[in-house]
């Protein structure tokens, strides 16, 4: 049985106490919210901290803003907001649901109680080198991104190559979605394709004395948006590919803007820049779509880092993303 490494658990009641008690530990001390991530990879010794600092008690991550109608400010989420909070709120499905959506398809009801979309914003990024037991790893002789010095996924490299796994990261992107850190030099705001790096290790740009206190999604009325995720098994599996879009149309149905993310395909959230281009002053036909996913393809570069081989991984790239784009719209979603 692996069992937790042992630790001291503070549990501040504010925002404030828990900014002080961050940089008061500094390196010894982690940020915790439901653990789901945490906890597991604590037990394969991949964090090993001194002091957990707990942030179920802080009610400043725990807040839902709705803006005025019409709307003049940014729907407002908590960080602290479970997945299923997320999942199952009215106006997040009425206003957001490809946001629902991907929420909903995080692991399993039991954890999508305890995970917050703060956290799955945050997630650890993957690799099947990495996330092994301490002994696995050892025998192996460790990889860079813990204890060693080699990327087995590339030895070659000089960087590490885990992949992002956030199901929600991609619709945040495509939304256009901000974030607030808070830390002790005082608070900003960034967007969410900011706060992420395309590098295994170093892969938030949120600073380690930083928290994340909540998520501002833009008015997205008129937006038609979808998020579809492959996973070997159609619960509990992180994504192997992840497919986010967000478009609006004019009254003839010419694209006025494309917002196409793809996740699990690089070791952060990737945006189809040539695809979003080019679906612009079009209208959406089956050739068009099509056209778009081959554009899609391109970017994605998919790694023998997670489960399914890579070549089938980049492949699916173009088959879900022409099934996005036709979700998205309403047009039938089973061709292509």
């Amino acid at each position: 049985m692996l069992r937790l490494p042992p630790f001291e658990y503070l549990t501040p009641q504010t925002l404030d106490e828990a900014v002080a008690l961050l940089a008061q530990h500094g390196p010894e001390a982690t940020l915790v919210a439901g653990g789901t991530d945490l906890f597991p990879n604590m037990k394969r010794r991949l964090f090993t901290p001194k002091k957990l600092i707990g942030l179920s008690q802080v009610k400043e991550l725990k807040t839902f803003v709705q803006p005025s109608t019409p709307p003049t400010l940014p729907f407002t989420l908590g960080a602290g907001l479970t997945l299923t909070q997320i999942t199952r709120h009215p106006l997040i499905v009425e206003r957001y649901p490809a946001l629902a959506t991907a929420a909903g398809l995080v692991s399993t009801p039991q954890l999508r109680n305890m995970g917050t979309i703060g956290g799955n914003l945050c997630l650890d990024t993957r690799c099947t080198y990495y996330n092994q037991t301490e002994p696995w790893r050892e025998a192996l002789g460790y990889c860079m991104k813990k204890d060693g010095h080699i990327c087995w996924v590339a030895p070659g490299s000089s960087r590490c190559w885990a992949v992002s796994s956030s199901d929600t990261s991609p619709v945040m992107i495509a939304l256009g979605a901000s974030v607030r850190l808070v830390g002790p030099k005082g608070e900003r705001t960034m967007p969410v394709q900011a706060l992420y790096h395309n590098d295994g290790m170093a892969y938030l740009s949120k600073a380690p004395d930083e928290i994340l206190v909540e998520i501002q999604l833009p008015d997205a009325n008129g937006v038609k948006m979808i998020y579809k995720k492959l996973r070997r098994r159609g619960s509990f599996d992180f994504p192997i590919l992840g497919v986010a879009v967000a478009l609006r149309q004019a009254e003839d149905g010419t694209v006025t803007e494309a917002n196409i993310v793809l996740g699990a395909v690089a070791s952060y959230p990737v945006k189809a820049v040539e695809a979003e281009e080019f679906l612009v002053g079009k209208r959406l036909t089956n050739e068009v779509i099509e056209e778009a996913a081959k554009f899609a393809f391109k970017p994605a570069k998919p790694l023998d880092n997670t489960d399914m081989g890579h070549p089938y991984r980049k492949q699916m790239v173009q088959v879900y993303v022409a099934r996005a784009l036709r979700e998205a719209v309403g047009m039938d979603a089973k061709r292509g």
